[in-house]
């Protein structure tokens, strides 16, 4: 089987969470399939690395030229053309994309995220069995984040829910199959788009990479991992450091926040300018130490779609996890044994403290009871095979 595989974003290094998931489906489809790799580029240190990406027997990548995709997609604002697809263009995406289906015609399209499918169904692309990977709907995410922001923010946040809502409806009927990451988006997109073909497909964690060399730690350090330009990672923790951090210290003089992930904006360094016990890395080059001699981690997000990666990360690192109800209820049933579900500042306090009081050994056999270690993405992603056969099968739409 020939499969296209479209994504937003290099899916090399797996370091952040929608390459992550990229990464490990090249990875599976490369088992059973011909796989041709045709990914956007953000920038020249992304571009540089597609030379490395493993897994694909062609790799043709198409730079997002930042500065005039803004200015386009602010003009188009009056328009129902979704803010997501004037962000994700390459003004020689179609032209790369008809040599790539004329050297190799694929037997079916996998795009990954709703950004790509617009791809998918336009020409060169446009009739080709497609499936595509939703992963989660990100028209409600846009939703949520508009229900917290200030006027314009609000504005085009509601306007990117409205206009993305009605692409997602067309591209899902459309597809073959729509994946998703967790039974909640299931039903959210169930709700949106009834009467289509949706296959469950949830995340991973790459067990090995993240099992603990070494003992428990014993320091009572709480971390927080993630992509921190990224706007709902921002707000979750500059909440924590203001709401909650301070009420943690006060029982535990001697805890320290550690906020460990790439390009952190000027609201995110700023906590550690003001607050010693905070730390706020920068890139590493992987987070796995960083967690292993942790004691606690936390994923205070306020704004949550999917499955988040951070967590089940965390307890494979043998670390239990406070999480908001938000993230919990993207977990996999029996996941939510390793971690404490709070809402609210004092609710949060609490759980933290609570951890932090128990020891090192209990901690860790309580991200254990999890279960995450019978979560590998081998596991998860079983089902894949399946669905991109089924779609071949079907033929051109």
């Amino acid at each position: 089987m020939k499969v296209l595989f479209l994504t937003h974003r290099l899916p090399y290094a797996p370091n952040r969470g929608d390459r992550i998931r990229a990464y490990h489906l090249l990875q599976e489809m490369s088992g059973w399939a011909d796989v041709s790799l045709f990914s956007l580029v953000h920038d020249q240190d992304e571009e540089a690395q597609a030379a490395k990406v493993p897994f694909a027997k062609t790799v043709v990548t198409a730079r997002v030229p930042r500065v005039s995709n803004y200015l386009r997609g602010a003009l188009r604002l009056a328009s129902s053309w979704p803010l997501t697809h004037s962000l994700l263009d390459a003004p020689d995406a179609r032209a790369k994309l008809t040599a790539m289906i004329a050297a190799e015609p694929p037997d079916v399209v996998l795009a990954y995220c709703s950004g790509m499918a617009r791809f998918a169904l336009e020409p060169p692309l446009a009739g080709l069995p497609l499936v595509l990977d939703m992963v989660d709907v990100d028209s409600e995410k846009w939703e949520r984040m508009a229900r917290q922001a200030p006027w314009p923010r609000h504005w085009v946040y509601a306007r990117e829910a409205r206009t993305l809502a009605a692409f997602e409806r067309v591209a899902s009927a459309r597809s073959r199959t729509v994946l998703v990451v967790s039974a909640h988006e299931r039903d959210v997109l169930t709700a949106l788009v009834p009467n289509v073909t949706i296959q469950l497909v949830p995340n991973g964690v790459d067990i090995e990479a993240f099992r603990p060399t070494c003992a428990p730690s014993d320091e009572p350090i709480v971390a927080f991992t993630g992509m921190m330009d990224y706007e709902p990672n921002v707000k979750a923790v500059t909440w924590f450091a203001r709401e909650v951090w301070p009420r943690v210290v006060a029982s535990w003089p001697d805890a320290r926040f550690m906020i460990v992930g790439a390009r952190p904006t000027r609201a995110v360094r700023a906590l550690a300018e003001r607050d010693t016990s905070i730390t706020v890395t920068g890139r590493v080059d992987a987070v796995q130490p960083w967690l292993w001699r942790s004691a606690v981690a936390v994923a205070p997000l306020l704004t949550a779609r999917g499955l988040q990666n951070k967590v089940m990360e965390s307890l494979a690192a043998g670390l239990p996890v406070v999480v908001t109800s938000v993230v919990r209820a993207g977990l996999p049933a029996g996941v939510e044994r390793g971690c404490l579900v709070a809402d609210g500042p004092e609710a949060w306090t609490k759980a933290v403290v609570n951890l932090l009081a128990l020891s090192a050994d209990d901690r860790r056999r309580m991200a254990l009871t999890s279960h995450v270690h019978a979560l590998g993405w081998s596991a998860q992603l079983a089902e894949l095979a399946g669905v991109l056969s089924a779609a071949r099968r079907v033929g051109p739409f």
